[in-house]
């Protein structure tokens, strides 16, 4: 047979097997993982959801070099977000009633197409900011959500297995670092091919990677695996009709777990933008990034960490402890005189953040409706966006007035919407068991 991505000779699609009695679950190590995926699958991934992270950077290193204007790149990256947090849960929807491949495939060639037209527009056509700001709305509105959609088919694979609950949590936490690589990788390939060859071809390459590696992606054979996973579980609970619906302490659960987001996307924003502003006023504005390379890292390590923690240590206690870590390392940010401080205070700030970013997945695919676990699943990385939008504009008007270290106050404040959505959620998930 051959396989859907490589087109060499693989494995015939694993079997999904019927569900066992549950027994002992210990840490799932990642290798595992590979078994129920194949092996393609992890790097296809991966390469898949890197573009996300090229285009609001992208956008803003193209408009900016092309116009002399810092103001006019903002307002094209601020576009595409605005588009992704809206784009994104719309896509998670169609998905939920079609399949990820019907919708992935016509949004990837959508965006590859406008993201060219970006790059045309800004370098050829001259247009009014206006058309210029509706084509890059438009290509955040397409972005497709390859990695809200791998957490979704993990989600149904493991749902039928006799580890499955270890094996989600490996997967997550594996999900929470590849995101971190992204993000942290994303901008820093989009400034290297950016200084050494030109601008626009940070662009061009998320175009050409999108055309391409999305519908390998949306065509990968667990695609069709995780849904016929799913309809399993949807025929034994087809008596229970609550599982598919909007309930009050559904829509409560996904709320907080939402909100958790938001408070998630305003720490990054905050110390990307607030750090950004120190680094400057200490004359040595070119080290930005490496505080929220530092700050990556240190997520991500912990993030595939969460596979080994005790599973007697729930998923609510989990979020609550690290969240409310956060909001003292915060407050270190006020004492950082240096530089290399600075990159230390915020690689201590990014070792609660991986645990929560998995375990607020967790509770949001916990907490969706049965068939709608891609709207679930947007709506948390929608959550993310907001919050690194407003982070990055509060911080950064906050710095222009008054400096860093009034800055960092905006990251306080993130800190502790984080660490009041986890109190939230728990007393949610507190009332939903006693029912």
């Amino acid at each position: 047979m051959s396989h859907p991505v490589t087109g060499a000779s693989a494995p015939v699609e694993p079997p999904i097997p019927e569900p066992a009695a549950p027994k002992p679950q210990g840490r799932v190590p990642f290798s595992s993982l590979a078994g129920l995926t194949g092996r393609a699958y992890l790097p296809l991934a991966f390469v898949a959801r890197l573009p996300l992270a090229f285009l609001s950077i992208g956008a803003l290193t193209l408009v900016a070099a092309a116009t002399g204007s810092y103001a006019a790149g903002g307002l094209a990256a601020a576009a595409t977000g605005i588009g992704q947090a809206i784009g994104g849960p719309l896509s998670g929807y169609l998905i939920d009633r079609t399949s990820q491949r019907a919708v992935l495939v016509p949004v990837a060639i959508a965006h590859a197409i406008l993201i060219v037209a970006v790059v045309w527009l800004v370098l050829g056509a001259d247009p009014a900011t206006g058309v210029l700001l509706v084509t890059t709305f438009l290509a955040g509105l397409t972005c497709p959500q390859v990695g809200s959609m791998s957490r979704v088919r993990w989600q149904n694979l493991t749902s039928v297995r006799p580890r499955g609950r270890r094996e989600l949590e490996s997967a997550l936490s594996l999900e929470s670092m590849v995101d971190e690589l992204t993000f942290v990788l994303g901008p820093a390939l989009v400034g290297l091919f950016a200084s050494l060859f030109a601008p626009w071809l940070p662009l061009i390459i998320a175009a050409v990677l999108t055309a391409v590696m999305v519908p390998l992606f949306a065509l990968h054979w667990t695609e069709r695996a995780a849904e016929r996973a799913h309809l399993m579980v949807r025929a034994r609970t087809s008596g229970q009709s609550r599982q598919g619906a909007w309930t009050p302490l559904r829509i409560a659960g996904v709320g907080a777990a939402v909100a958790g987001m938001i408070g998630m996307g305003g720490l990054f924003g905050t110390i990307s933008a607030s750090s950004v502003a120190f680094a400057g006023e200490a004359g040595q504005a070119s080290a930005g990034g490496l505080f929220y390379a530092a700050m990556g890292l240190a997520s991500g390590a912990t993030a595939l960490s969460v596979s080994a923690w005790p599973s007697v240590w729930g998923q609510s206690k989990r979020w609550f402890v690290c969240a409310l870590l956060v909001v003292p390392a915060v407050l270190l940010l006020h004492a950082v005189d240096s530089v290399p401080w600075m990159i230390a205070v915020v690689f201590i700030i990014g070792l609660p953040i991986g645990p929560v970013l998995v375990t607020v997945y967790t509770i949001g695919s916990e907490a969706s409706p049965r068939g709608r676990l891609g709207t679930v699943m947007t709506l948390l990385a929608s959550g993310v966006v907001v919050g690194v939008s407003a982070g990055n504009a509060a911080a950064g008007t906050v710095a222009d007035a008054g400096g860093s270290s009034a800055a960092f106050g905006t990251v306080a404040v993130a800190a502790v919407v984080l660490f009041a959505a986890s109190v939230v959620s728990a007393l949610v998930r507190r009332r939903g068991r006693a029912r």
